[in-house]
């Protein structure tokens, strides 16, 4: 049996983590509609952490409502981008090496770019088959807007690609 190339082990695990973001959204959303709509709201820890349904409509945060055309087509593109980016395992963001060629992504970048990526086909499902968003975690202490476990990939995934393209310049910094 042939053993798996280090760059083919690792879309198996981006594709993993992108697969079970999706069915994890999913299920979560599945289960606040089921449990979640028509009540008012379901405190876990009064004015600090509730569950309460919410059909968004607009974009993050409810921004620009009613215009469900554009946010389905910049988050196709935007997927399709990322999801090639991610599957080319080709780092374009870093410096070219002496033969031209560019360095793998990395796991961090492609961990981080896989949460995005699951964050984004999760919300477009929603966007898709129903029409909205459905959000259902809201945090009261520091009285944020409603959002839902696609939300929390993007927002993780986008602050370790920022780690990711930041720590090479913390290296460089270290061996000057």
């Amino acid at each position: 049996m042939q053993k798996l190339s280090k760059s083919n082990r690792r879309r198996i695990l981006y594709a993993v983590i992108l697969v079970l973001g999706i069915a994890v959204d999913q299920l979560t959303k599945a289960l606040a509609v089921k449990h979640l709509a028509g009540r008012v709201t379901l405190p876990l820890w009064k004015n600090v952490f509730h569950f309460t349904y919410v059909e968004n409509r607009g974009a993050a945060f409810g921004m620009l409502k009613d215009h469900r055309w554009i946010f389905l087509i910049f988050s196709t593109v935007a997927i399709l981008a990322l999801a090639f980016y991610l599957f080319r395992g080709v780092s374009y963001l870093s410096d070219k090496r002496e033969d031209g060629s560019y360095p793998p992504l990395g796991t961090l970048g492609g961990i981080a770019l896989s949460l995005i990526v699951s964050g984004g086909i999760g919300n477009m499902i929603d966007r898709l088959a129903l029409g909205y968003v459905v959000d259902f975690i809201d945090v009261r202490l520091i009285n944020f807007a409603v959002f839902n476990v696609a939300d929390s990939f993007v927002c993780v995934g986008a602050g370790l690609l920022a780690l990711h393209l930041l720590l090479p310049f913390f290296k460089k910094k270290e061996k000057n």
